[in-house]
């Protein structure tokens, strides 16, 4: 496992940054009510105060960094970390940049600009899934990050195999999200249902049907 260093820290450092001045500049333009939570459909569903609106996503945002800097030494396989260090640190400031743009996307909204939060949202969600998905199989074997089953936590050859699949079954559910608001609510419930039962049970499946194939030649 890698040592902190300020260098290697720095863009999510400013990522913290940026968010907590968001945060700021809202508080002192937002009204009192601001819209809370959209639906699957972005139409908005729940209402809160300003003041949990501009300061509860850089909070969320600051303890998601103190989390990602936490696990690596709370793992069991903290040793397996320094093999997928850089990969690592793009997956925590991919979550910090996706989270700080949901936050602005919700802010402009509530300061009265004509955002489609139907689109942008799960355009941002999708292009993750998509990033995410390209990484996959440079993870290596640990508690926290990636597809963790049984079989996958059992054998590191299941969880090589089944990460370089499974990141092809996150880059389709990430195209799926993002195309889900441009069809028909049907044919979107459909698009996304199949994505995230591809996403979970298709790599759950295919992990354990490694591992009972790798169990038959031994």
């Amino acid at each position: 496992m890698n040592k902190l260093s300020l260098k290697r820290e720095l863009p999510s450092l400013l990522l913290l940054a940026i968010a907590w001045l968001v945060g700021w500049y809202l508080y002192l333009h937002l009204p009192e009510r601001v819209v809370g939570h959209w639906n699957f459909y972005g139409q908005p569903d729940r209402w809160t105060s300003k003041t949990a609106s501009a300061w509860g996503l850089p909070g969320v945002i600051s303890l998601m960094y103190v989390m990602f800097l936490a696990l690596p030494y709370l793992d069991p396989k903290k040793e397996r970390y320094a093999e997928f260090d850089r990969v690592y640190t793009i997956f925590k400031n991919l979550m910090l940049s996706v989270m700080l743009l949901v936050m602005a996307a919700g802010g402009l909204y509530n300061l009265g600009y004509n955002v489609p939060i139907n689109y942008v949202i799960p355009g941002i969600i999708g292009l993750l899934m998509i990033v995410l998905g390209n990484y996959f199989g440079k993870l290596k074997q640990n508690w926290f990050v990636g597809i963790k089953t049984p079989w996958t936590m059992s054998s590191e050859n299941v969880w090589n195999k089944t990460h370089r699949v499974g990141g092809y079954f996150f880059m389709v559910l990430g195209l799926l999200i993002i195309i889900t608001p441009f069809l028909p609510r049907i044919w979107g419930a459909v698009a996304f249902g199949l994505g995230i039962g591809l996403a979970v049970v298709g790599t759950f499946g295919y992990s354990y049907w490694l591992y009972r194939k790798e169990k038959t030649r031994t």
